[in-house]
């Protein structure tokens, strides 16, 4: 029994230390530092949440080297941001694949502190489901929840599994009460676009909305085939919704071939739908059904 515990020590220490190797500490807010993990060559992928400024950013290497980082690119929505400075000779670990993460796999959380180097803490996977949405409005796919004590200088750090494969990043900002990873799929879809444009663009309507059922009789004159909407609350006057018509007291019944039951399905609907593209609307107005294109907006990005 004590060899087997001996041997998961030292399995547990290799895999931070290989971790170890590309997670930096990140100095981007006050008196306390973030985690941050070599992406690639120069880019430095960290947390949202641990970058309050821009100017001044500083990054400590594993070797103890230091470093000016410029933010390159920032999405509070999926808690992840993009420095770029000069990495060095530091060769980035691939993100494995989702595929195989399951409730109940042990995981490690690797940050690095300024003071005192590299912390970890030792855990477990769970939950994981295929999607969700932050209260920030961005997505993670898929969605990995974590059982362990983070640390607030881990944020941002390498979260890893019993083997040291990179798995993702650690987030502490995107729930109020769990520890979220942020793994491939999302880094995937998010930092290029981060490394392109600065932020990820969302698609916009301007209108206030909430759910509500469809009477029955309705339901059957109308022949509809769900049994909510989405009816409008509010229209910015000069919004994309409120530019291609729609009121007051409008019911979204459909967006493309997506039915609009809740705000969620009209959220993705917008994910789907690229900014500056026209989504057709099915919308229920005086006990009538038409159809209204509105050409889709981009949300307006909040300062910090």
């Amino acid at each position: 029994m004590a060899t087997e515990l001996t041997n998961l020590s030292n399995e547990l220490a290799s895999a931070v230390a290989r971790a170890g190797a590309v997670v930096v500490a990140v100095s981007a807010r006050p008196r306390i530092n973030s985690s941050g993990i070599v992406w690639r060559k120069n880019l430095i992928l960290t947390s949202s949440e641990g970058v309050r400024f821009e100017d001044g950013i500083k990054v400590l290497f594993p070797d103890g080297r230091r470093a000016e980082a410029r933010l390159r690119g920032n999405d509070p929505g999926t808690d992840l941001a993009l420095l770029e400075t000069d990495t060095g000779g530091i060769a980035p670990l691939d993100l494995a694949s989702d595929s195989k993460l399951e409730a109940g796999q042990l995981v490690l959380a690797v940050g690095r502190t300024v003071s005192t180097g590299p912390i970890a803490s030792f855990g477990i996977i769970s939950g994981v489901a295929s999607e969700w949405k932050s209260w920030r409005g961005g997505k993670l796919n898929p969605f990995v929840r974590l059982d362990l004590a983070a640390y607030p200088t881990s944020s941002g750090g390498a979260v890893v599994d019993a083997g040291g494969n990179l798995i993702g990043l650690v987030s502490t900002g995107l729930s109020r009460t769990s520890v979220l990873a942020v793994t491939r799929g999302t880094v995937d879809r998010v930092a290029q676009k981060l490394q392109d444009h600065g932020y990820v663009s969302r698609g916009y309507l301007g209108i206030a909305l909430q759910p509500v059922a469809l009477p029955r009789d309705l339901k059957e004159k109308l022949k509809l085939d769900q049994d909510t909407a989405i009816m409008i609350l509010g229209v910015e006057q000069n919004g994309p919704a409120g530019a291609a018509g729609i009121i007051l007291g409008d019911m979204l019944l459909q967006a493309g071939d997506r039915a609009l039951t809740d705000p969620e399905t009209l959220a993705d609907a917008l994910d789907a739908a690229a900014v500056g593209a026209d989504l057709d609307f099915r919308v229920l107005r005086a006990g009538a059904v038409q159809d209204v294109k509105v050409r889709v907006g981009e949300r307006p990005r909040r300062g910090r």
